[in-house]
């Protein structure tokens, strides 16, 4: 059956159980229905119809959450929806910052030398990569720091600088030049070194878009604050994405995470003097700390969290 949660009464709180679904297929609150003509639905099923389900591990969230529904350990309250986290979003500032599509680029030395010894000419950094989105395995294909969707710069590398700081994750883009003029897109992360910004569009729109389409990012969320947070710190994050990703639950902040990576495999970024712009290099050319950490299950898009790191 489907029903408005609105609609649910307390005294059927046991009875049911919500079944969210993210159209898309992308990571959940990339793609928010602020840009979109869609309907948020949820499903309600009763929990004895989970008695038959074999449980699996979901990407990008604790296995606490989706804990067996017969386990009386996992209350009700523990499946209700927490409220949303207080921030400062009401104070912050809208700005557009202007970037555009970046061309795909090579090493100068045109060979990348792997781990294994074996010298290899791949896809790198920039372009738009047309097949590879957020929500595709890490290790899926061939290339070296590859940049899912659309990789974005601006020209100018000191106005690059502030393009970089400003965008967020979460962040909404538009398209303001070429044949996918007007379309919309989310921005989805950093790369720092090469200093670009990533916006994931769909298929359809990326195939109508060309190297150098003019693009403006709606920068919300520098300067973002958690209240009562401690010292919680907020980087590069929208507050609409902040707040669909964290919840409160007493005096503790929870983001629910795919995996724990240890410090001692962090490589590039280290030492960086900010964390606003640029990105922290998780190493995976040891087989052996890749198996035993499940690093090689790991999505773009996935959130991890890197343990005993300054």
């Amino acid at each position: 059956m489907v029903e408005f949660v609105d609609d649910r009464r307390p005294h059927r709180a046991r009875e049911f159980v919500e079944v969210d679904d993210h159209a898309g297929g992308g990571s959940a609150g990339l793609q928010g229905t602020r840009d979109a003509h869609v309907e948020t639905v949820r499903m309600t099923v009763q929990p004895g119809a989970f008695s038959g389900v074999e449980r699996q591990h979901v990407r990008g969230f604790e296995r606490e959450l989706f804990a067996d529904q017969h386990d009386m350990r996992f209350s009700v309250s523990r499946r209700t929806r927490p409220p949303m986290v207080a921030t400062n979003r009401k104070r912050l500032v809208e700005m557009p910052v202007h970037g555009e599509v970046a061309a795909p680029s090579v090493p100068g030395a045109i060979y990348d030398v792997g781990h294994d010894g074996v010298a290899r000419v791949l896809p790198s950094v920039g372009g738009l990569s047309l097949n590879v989105r957020v929500g595709d395995g890490a290790f899926a294909f061939v290339g070296d720091h590859i940049e899912p969707g659309v990789s974005t710069r601006h020209p100018d590398d000191k106005v690059n600088i502030g393009y970089c700081v400003y965008a967020g994750v979460g962040n909404r883009a538009t398209i303001l030049s070429g044949e996918a003029k007007g379309e919309r897109g989310t921005v989805t992360g950093k790369h720092g070194g090469i200093e670009h910004v990533m916006i994931d569009f769909t298929p359809e729109i990326m195939e109508r878009m060309a190297l150098g389409d003019k693009i403006a990012i709606r920068s919300v969320g520098l300067g973002l604050e958690l209240e009562d947070a401690g010292d919680v710190r907020v980087f590069n994050c929208d507050p609409d994405l902040l707040e669909k990703l964290v919840v409160k639950r007493g005096s503790k902040f929870e983001v629910p995470v795919a995996r724990f990576v240890p410090a001692a495999i962090m490589g590039s970024g280290l030492g960086r003097a900010t964390v606003a712009r640029g990105d922290y290099d998780i190493q995976c050319f040891d087989p052996v700390m890749v198996k035993e950490y499940g690093l090689d299950e790991l999505r773009y898009g996935d959130i991890v969290a890197i343990v005993d790191a300054d």
